[in-house]
């Protein structure tokens, strides 16, 4: 590997920690089936899925990760009492219409 390359470099550790997640699972899951937690069928389909997942292979289960996360995020945000961006925009308009409206009642009562 070409130390001076950052991208080449960033991509191998990215590829051995998506191996380390996958062999971590693969050991989570056989636990599992060892506990009779899930069965055999249940644990090969989803290490099928996560490892899928993984790849890129999966688009419906990286739809339903980002959901899960967009979900997280905004319990998180709303738990710190913190607002995302799409809200701060949805005020700001409010605000521009109030402002709007308060600057049209003013000039309708100059020109009374």
């Amino acid at each position: 590997m070409d130390s001076a390359n950052p991208l080449q470099q960033l991509l191998v550790r990215g590829l051995g920690t998506t191996n380390l997640v996958a062999d971590r699972l693969k050991l989570v899951i056989q636990g599992w089936v060892s506990s009779g937690r899930i069965d055999a069928s249940q644990a090969a389909t989803l290490i099928d899925e996560v490892s899928g997942a993984l790849r890129g292979d999966n688009p419906e289960a990286e739809k339903q990760a980002e959901r899960q996360l967009d979900r997280n995020l905004s319990q998180l945000l709303q738990d710190m009492g913190l607002a995302r961006q799409r809200e701060v925009d949805e005020l700001r308009g409010r605000i521009d219409r109030l402002e709007q409206q308060l600057r049209q009642q003013r000039q309708d009562g100059e020109l009374r």
